[in-house]
């Protein structure tokens, strides 16, 4: 849970700790029986208590499928990652990995921690594969392979322009968004949406990563992963890594507030592709996630930090997140609520300031227009009010109290 600090500076946030808390030990519980099953699932909780989490409010059917499909991609996310792999290795492996998932005893060693025990006993994975229905296991294969090919060709090539940027957000993310509206249609819940939206729900979150990521990835042992196009940080600096120099700090918040800015763009595709969702299990996996980045967006941006250490919703926001998103309604209001926090903190002065004001005012405009602003209490970024100390004990025992009972009568 949050710490007591954070806490005590917002207990309105004990409630949805308590409960999303709850739910993911539930959710832990909900492990299949059969040994495969139950080593995706807990692989699963590993590599992503987040992921794990919200996929767990799909159907059976739905959520083994996206289960799966989580894992290949995150095993091949992982053969992409290990910088220790030579070129030469990699580049096969990469192309040939939509043909592995069909094979019970391919693996191959590689990664760290949770991420080689997935690559190392990838035979669960595939046996859950061949589990799937055809139209799953074809939704699964066809976006690997794609996502597979578009990896390898950035192995051997640098994010230079921001086409550049797009294309390999698209493969590594972009793809991910149109795999998932795949399966959602093979379910028979949703309708088949179009391709350019489920690739902008992709690249809002990819870029939204990027960007919090630098420090990490620029600090890769043994060599810098670099992802920030050269088109946009070659205004502010003469190599990537000197963005994280604080003689570079005034330039280093310029790029940064550039990167944010073009990823506002895809905002509106987001929104739209959201609203279109009829199953609420599935509007609350897509929302959530897409709530949450532009949260971290409004975060990062004119945030030196970004540079120094890890910039990241407070536990008890997210868990806030998480519980009260239901509705379009919900979306609409997160999306505004965190874009005037980020319009806030735009300096007139920054070289990007036109275009981000601008950017943000469309976003604001499509929240307004669709006359939500109205219907809902802001959950994320009104002023907390502050209590006595003796009220707010009053308030963490409640909460408590209220979180158990209600997770009780779930469960009965």
């Amino acid at each position: 849970m949050g710490s007591l600090g954070a806490i005590l500076k917002h207990p309105d946030d004990v409630y949805p700790l308590l409960k999303v808390k709850m739910a993911a030990k539930n959710a832990a519980k909900q492990i299949p029986p059969e040994p495969h099953w139950a080593f995706c699932y807990s692989m699963l909780h590993k590599v992503s208590r987040s992921f794990a989490f919200v996929i767990q409010q799909l159907d059976t059917e739905l959520r083994n499928a996206v289960c799966i499909f989580y894992l290949v991609l995150r095993a091949l996310d992982t053969v992409e990652d290990d910088t220790s792999i030579a070129s030469e290795i990699k580049v096969p492996i990469l192309n040939a990995f939509h043909r592995h998932i069909y094979d019970r005893d391919w693996h191959f060693s590689c990664g760290t921690k949770e991420y080689k025990v997935l690559m190392d006993q990838f035979h669960h994975v595939s046996t859950a594969f061949l589990e799937l229905g055809p139209s799953y296991q074809e939704a699964i294969e066809e976006i690997t392979k794609r996502m597979g090919a578009g990896m390898a060709k950035f192995i051997c090539k640098e994010v230079e322009t921001t086409d550049d940027y797009d294309e390999y957000c698209h493969y590594v993310a972009g793809l991910v968004g149109l795999g998932l509206s795949k399966l959602f249609h093979a379910s028979g819940s949703e309708d088949l949406a179009a391709d350019s939206l489920s690739n902008s729900m992709g690249l809002f979150l990819q870029k939204t990563n990027i960007i919090r990521d630098y420090l990490e990835d620029i600090n890769e042992i043994p060599k810098s992963r670099m992802f920030w196009p050269r088109q946009i940080w070659s205004k502010y600096v003469n190599k990537l890594e000197d963005l994280k120099y604080e003689d570079n700090s005034v330039k280093a918040v310029e790029c940064l507030n550039d990167m944010v800015t073009n990823a506002l763009i895809h905002v509106e595709d987001c929104l739209k592709y959201m609203s279109a969702l009829r199953d609420r299990a599935i509007f609350r996996f897509c929302a959530i996630p897409q709530i949450m980045a532009i949260g971290t967006l409004a975060l990062c941006y004119n945030n030196i930090e970004v540079f120094r250490g890890v910039v990241k919703l407070r536990r008890g926001l997210t868990a806030k997140i998480i519980h009260h998103t239901r509705t379009m309604d919900d979306v609409y209001g997160a999306f505004f609520d965190f874009s005037c926090m980020l319009k806030a903190k735009v300096n007139k002065d920054d070289p990007s300031a036109t275009k981000t004001l601008s950017r943000l005012e469309a976003i604001q405009k499509t929240c307004r227009d669709s006359g939500a602003l109205n219907k809902r209490k802001s959950y994320f970024v009104s002023r907390e009010p502050r209590y006595s100390p003796a009220l707010m004990v009053v308030l963490i025992i409640l909460s408590i109290i209220i979180a158990y009972l209600s997770t009780n009568r779930i469960k009965n």
